[in-house]
């Protein structure tokens, strides 16, 4: 017996002389290492901004359905936005606030009390792989956000202008494969935060990226925009975009939506539809450009009419191009410059001196600050 406990009283002994000579853990290494990550984030953004049109019409105001960097020859912010946000793997919810001339022009019809909310939602998982959220977020339609950072170019396309940029309601996501992700929502309108009718609008999301280069979206939407004190009119709406990564230093996207509502004083329904090509190419480590065309055409004016002027009550086409420039000296700065180039119908672009005007230009310069 002795000889098979003589070999375990040897290594005791041992590992008990190595934790008596072992050294102290060292108190500023132990300081520094990085903690684990919370469940509460915080996030701010600021957006400052100076632009100029050339035959400018209106003052420091920009065209009306433009509403993104909506001002011209003055310094000002497009936003201003600092939020918070809860994720422990079950439940998550965010609360953001914003400022700006974003957000006076985008949100001039919503209540005084919620029109500089950017976003508050709460949700769970009902089930593994699948969120459920109800409140205020992001548009699940199009290919640029509110946010210009985000974004490859610094000002919006008119298709990105005339389209939800927010939505109030609830939404159901379940990522069905790391490739594949899918969402249902129920809303209360066409970016509202308040319902302005009894009807619930509905909308779906599909975003598949059959390769690590390749993302693919589409996103619908259908609903009667309405007040209830006028008949209903039916709006269907597909946003399309596919993104590649041509290489390390080229990038493509392309962009195309379609929509239909029913006519003021008819069965037939007005079309209208609009695409965006982007090309963006690194120059360099901190430096890259990005190319755009766009054109927008609605029947009728579908849509766009209610923030033209009645005289231009007929179908509605701008087509045009842009050329970005843009700075990065650290990871969370951008400094962009944009001139921007677009030509439309007889009197969209109208001038004091010239009613008839068909053209439109403009640069744009903006530092942007995320944290």
């Amino acid at each position: 017996m002795k000889y098979l406990l003589l070999p375990a009283i040897i290594a005791l002994s041992a590992n008990v002389v190595l934790a008596q000579t072992a050294p102290a853990p060292d108190p500023v290494l132990a300081a520094s290492a990085p903690a684990a990550p919370g469940p509460i984030t915080t996030y701010g953004f600021v957006d400052a901004y100076y632009g100029y049109d050339f035959d400018h019409a209106n003052g420091n105001d920009r065209l009306s359905f433009l509403y993104s960097h909506g001002r011209q020859n003055e310094f000002t912010v497009n936003q201003a936005l600092i939020g918070v946000r809860y994720d422990d793997g079950k439940v998550r919810g965010a609360v953001g606030l914003h400022a700006g001339t974003y957000v006076s022009a985008n949100y001039a019809n919503e209540d005084q009390v919620l029109k500089h909310v950017y976003e508050a939602y709460a949700g769970f998982r009902p089930f593994a792989k699948a969120w459920l959220d109800m409140g205020i977020f992001s548009s699940h339609i199009g290919f640029e956000s509110a946010i210009s950072k985000d974004n490859w170019t610094l000002t919006r396309s008119v298709m990105a202008e005339n389209s939800p940029y927010y939505e109030s309601g609830a939404r159901l996501t379940y990522e069905a494969s790391p490739q594949l992700t899918l969402t249902g929502l129920v809303l209360n309108g066409w970016q509202n935060i308040r319902e302005t009718n009894q009807s619930k609008a509905l909308g779906t999301q599909i975003q598949w990226k059959p390769t690590a280069k390749i993302l693919i979206n589409s996103s619908t939407f259908y609903g009667n925009e309405q007040p209830t004190d006028l008949p209903v009119r039916r709006r269907f709406f597909h946003d399309f975009y596919i993104t590649y990564a041509a290489s390390e230093r080229t990038s493509l996207a392309l962009v195309f939506d379609v929509g239909k509502q029913r006519g003021e004083s008819s069965e037939k329904y007005d079309t209208w539809h609009t695409a965006s090509v982007f090309i963006k190419q690194k120059l360099a480590d901190k430096f890259s450009a990005t190319l755009r065309g766009e054109y927008y055409y609605a029947e009728h004016g579908v849509l766009i009419r209610s923030i033209m002027p009645q005289a231009l009550a007929q179908d509605f086409r701008v087509a045009g191009g842009s050329l970005n420039l843009d700075y990065l000296p650290t990871n969370n700065v951008a400094f962009r410059v944009e001139g921007r180039y677009l030509n439309g119908m007889r009197g969209v672009f109208a001038r004091n001196d010239n009613a008839d005007n068909r053209s439109y230009g403009n640069v744009t310069t903006s530092i942007a600050l995320s944290f």
